[in-house]
C-alpha cells in the first residue's frame, strides 16, 4: 500500500511543487490538497491520509494549531510533517511541542522531501535530529510562562524509566533508528522495539519525536 500524502499550505506552486516530487514515487500517493490548517480536520477524516505535510505559517489557522486540533479531535491521527521555509523558526519548535512529527524546509532537493515523507511515516527514526537538537538548545532552556520545562522534568521523574528505557531514550534523542539502537546494544530489533514503545507509554508521547522533546526540555539530555 502506498503512503498516502496530504498536503497542506497557502502557497499554490508550494503544494503544485510537493505534489510533483511526491506522486514521482511509486510508494507515495498525495491524496488531497488544502489552502489552510482549518481545513486538515474535515479532510482527515474523509481521507485517512498516512501523513499531513503541512505549513507551518498560514493566514487562518497556522500549523501549531492545526496540529493541536487534529491531535485533539481526530482518533489515530495521522503523521504531521512540518514544512517551513525557516529551520531555526521558534514556530517549528512550537509545532514540534503541540504533536508534529518532523519537519522539512521548503528549500529542500526532492531526494530529503521524500525521504522525510517515508521516515515520517515509519516513525522508526527521528528526523533532523541534529536540527531538532539546535531547536531545542535556543527554544527549549529555561521555564516558560506556563511551566513547559518544570513540567517536563516532573513527567521524566513520574516516567520512573528502568536505566535500559532510558539508555534506549538517550540513544533514540541522538537520532538512531531502531535498527542502530539494536546493534549499539547488541540486542533484537523486536527488543529495541519494546524499549521504545514503553518509553512512549511512560512518557504519554504519541511518537519518538515528542518523547526527545521531553528528554531534552527536562534537561535529561543536553542539547548541544
Amino acid at each position: 500500500m502506498p503512503i498516502t500524502v496530504l498536503l497542506v499550505d497557502d502557497e499554490p506552486l508550494v503544494r503544485a511543487g510537493l505534489r510533483a516530487v511526491l506522486e514521482a514515487q511509486p510508494d507515495i500517493e498525495v491524496v488531497g490538497e488544502a489552502a489552510d490548517g482549518a481545513a486538515v480536520i474535515p479532510l482527515v477524516r474523509r481521507l485517512r491520509p498516512d501523513v499531513v505535510a503541512m505549513d507551518v505559517r498560514m493566514p487562518l489557522m497556522d500549523g501549531i494549531e492545526a496540529t493541536r486540533a487534529l491531535l485533539r479531535t481526530v482518533p489515530e491521527p495521522p503523521k504531521i510533517l512540518v514544512v517551513t521555509t525557516f529551520e531555526n523558526d521558534e514556530y517549528v519548535y512550537e509545532a514540534l511541542r503541540a504533536g508534529a512529527d518532523g519537519f522539512l524546509l521548503k528549500r529542500a532537493r526532492p531526494a530529503e522531501i521524500v525521504h522525510a515523507v517515508r521516515l515520517v511515516a515509519e516513525g522508526e527514526s527521528l528526523l533532523f535530529p541534529a536540527s531538532v537538537r539546535r531547536l531545542a538548545a535556543e527554544y527549549g532552556n529555561g521555564d516558560d510562562e506556563d511551566g513547559g520545562n518544570r513540567a517536563a522534568r516532573a513527567l521524566l521523574e513520574r516516567a520512573r524509566l528502568t536505566e535500559r528505557e532510558a539508555e534506549v531514550l538517550r540513544l533514540m534523542a541522538r537520532g538512531l533508528s531502531n535498527a542502530e539502537i539494536a546493534a549499539r546494544l547488541v540486542v533484537g530489533t523486536e527488543t529495541v522495539k519494546s524499549h521504545v514503545s514503553a518509553v512512549l507509554a511512560k512518557l504519554g508521547s504519541r511518537d519518538r519525536t515528542q518523547a526527545v522533546v521531553v528528554a531534552y526540555e527536562s534537561g535529561f539530555v543536553a542539547p548541544g
